[in-house]
């Protein structure tokens, strides 16, 4: 056998003979070079959040919408995530994108987050009640350092945009992994042309 021939055959006693692959090493060609760039990838749940009608709000009472929020942020929104296990990744002011390993955690917290919402409501004055509307999709994302992209983050985004003030809207996707795990009521709204989104998503 050559001493270059990249196949050697291993025997061992007893035992059917093994075929070991490119024993020698192999060096690059002159002018190839190897990318150490990686895109890293994975599956997750995403949930988009944003306060229906900020603008609004903040027009009649700046000061207080804001400090509003911060307290909901504080006392309800950060602690269901933790509860839940998300991970924010970013805060807007009036609004946040945050990661779930898991569907049925992001829609479970949502709809604690959406029940609470419902409560401080309750006593608020009318037209500065603040509501949350709330986008769940599940789908590939790409992570570069501490923030997330893809088709799995701009899906959700847009499902939070035609969620109605206090609910939540997820896709088919997300629906299926949560079926029969999440009590919850659910409306088909069929499919549903989203912004900058090639194909119709059913929600």
């Amino acid at each position: 056998m050559s001493e270059l021939d990249p196949f050697r055959t291993v025997g061992i006693a007893g035992r059917r003979s093994t075929i070991v692959l490119y024993e020698h090493s192999i060096s690059p060609s002159p002018g190839c070079i190897l990318s150490s760039d990686h895109i890293e990838r994975r599956l997750a749940a995403i949930l988009a959040a944003d306060v229906a009608g900020s603008c609004r709000l903040i027009g009649i009472d700046e000061e207080g919408t804001l400090a509003q929020l911060k307290a909901l942020r504080k006392t309800l929104f950060d602690p269901k995530i933790t509860d839940h296990r998300g991970r924010i990744v970013k805060n807007t002011g009036d609004g946040a994108l945050v990661e779930f390993g898991s569907v049925v955690d992001a829609v479970r917290c949502a709809v604690e987050i959406q029940r609470g919402m419902a409560e401080q409501n309750i006593d608020a004055p009318q037209g500065k009640q603040i509501e949350l509307r709330i986008g769940i999709h599940v789908g590939d994302i790409i992570i570069d350092e501490n923030d997330i992209f893809g088709d799995g983050v701009n899906i959700a985004v847009r499902l939070e945009g035609i969620a109605e003030p206090g609910g939540v809207c997820i896709s088919d996707d997300a629906y299926r992994q949560i079926r029969g795990k999440v009590e919850i009521a659910c409306d088909d709204m069929g499919p549903q042309p989203l912004k900058n989104i090639a194909e119709p998503m059913r929600v």
